[in-house]
């Protein structure tokens, strides 16, 4: 079975060690062990001892209690903890979904631009993939009357990514009800990977998981919650699914292992003053950011709301991908091209680096950027 390499990954996995300066990344500025601790009251003693009591075992196959408690806790709706399968990453349970409920011959609708593996691997399956939009016009937000046209009696899935990767644009829950409404006329399933959560007006996030009877959500502790190293995500989807995912799951991980299920529930457990430090270098590092275009006359973006990647516009008379490529072996900034994402316009950027990375690079990239007015 052949299929295409992830362009974002492939880049990350070739450039990502030779900068100096990466504001390519999109999880928001990643924690220490010493701030993990200092969550704690105690210095991390509550999370030390519970891995002192464990057995360096394979621990809870699906995800411990106390992790698929945690998880519950995000949505709205009263989730099973039967129905919460531990994956390893976003990236695993996205897999595993696909794979779970799609065969060759569906229709697959997938939401456009966004994270490769949501249209790629149904295309890979034999599903025959449809795009749906996001729309500049729109504000980099897709159009609900070309989803009513795109789908089809037969259609077996609709994939999209909340909020999206790499622009940063959130639906709301008013479009995820039409969403739901749509798939529910031909019993499609929807498929959302919900890695960023927008932390500007939070409280009024909705995940389709609370909106949608068939609806396969996907999350980890990487992005918003500043901890990929623990390399845990999760699925959520109805009875039927999740079994038929437990089959996948066990080709692809049997389990997280000790550490990596105390770690994500120890994240989970303090997940709000994670997210209180993050909401200042969000917002903080977007007015850095917003202040810098706005003196750059060659890029432009539609400001994330709140969400740890962005994707700036760039009007230079060069590739992407070139352009890139000097901009790191010049001044080793790291960028991910426009191209990796099917958007040879611009690039993303991971403005939610540490704010002496982003400064410095954006510095640096305005350098690179006045040349072409030489």
């Amino acid at each position: 079975m052949d299929i295409k390499t992830i362009g974002v990954e492939e880049w990350l996995n070739v450039w990502e060690k030779s900068a100096t300066w990466d504001i390519a990344q999109s999880t928001i500025s990643s924690l220490t062990m010493g701030e993990l601790r200092a969550l704690d009251e105690q210095d991390g003693a509550t999370f030390y001892e519970r891995l002192d009591r464990e057995k360096m075992n394979y621990g809870w196959i699906e995800g411990s209690p106390e992790f698929k408690a945690e998880v519950a806790k995000l949505y709205r709706c009263e989730v099973n903890p039967d129905h919460i399968l531990q994956t390893n990453g976003c990236t695993g349970a996205n897999l595993n979904a696909i794979m779970a409920v799609v065969g060759p011959g569906d229709h697959v609708i997938a939401e456009w631009p966004t994270y490769a593996p949501l249209y790629e691997i149904p295309r890979t399956l034999g599903a025959e993939v449809e795009y749906w939009e996001l729309r500049e016009e729109l504000g980099w937000k897709p159009d609900i009357e070309q989803l009513k046209r795109l789908v089809r009696p037969n259609t077996k899935l609709i994939s999209i990514n909340n909020a999206s990767n790499p622009i940063g644009t959130v639906l709301n829950a008013d479009t995820l009800g039409q969403i739901a409404e749509i798939a529910r006329s031909v019993g499609a399933y929807v498929l959302c990977d919900e890695v960023y959560l927008p932390l500007e007006n939070t409280e009024s996030f909705m995940s389709m998981a609370d909106v949608y009877e068939r609806a396969i959500v996907t999350n980890s502790v990487s992005k918003t919650y500043s901890t990929p190293a623990a390399r845990v995500g999760w699925v959520v989807a109805d009875e039927e699914v999740s079994n038929r995912i437990r089959t996948y799951r066990d080709y692809t991980m049997i389990c997280g292992g000790v550490f990596n299920d105390a770690l994500a529930t120890y994240v989970l457990e303090h997940k709000d003053k994670i997210l209180e430090r993050n909401r200042k270098i969000v917002f903080g590092n977007r007015d850095i950011a917003q202040a810098w275009i706005d003196t750059q006359h060659r890029v432009s973006w539609t400001a994330p709301r709140g969400v740890s990647t962005s994707f700036i516009q760039l009007d230079i008379p060069e590739d992407d991908e070139e352009f890139c490529k000097r901009l790191l072996s010049e001044r080793g900034v790291l960028l991910v091209p426009g191209s990796r994402f099917e958007l040879p316009c611009g690039a993303r950027l991971g403005y939610c680096a540490s704010e002496d990375v982003l400064r410095e690079g954006l510095r640096l990239l305005g350098e690179a950027l006045a040349e072409f007015d030489c």
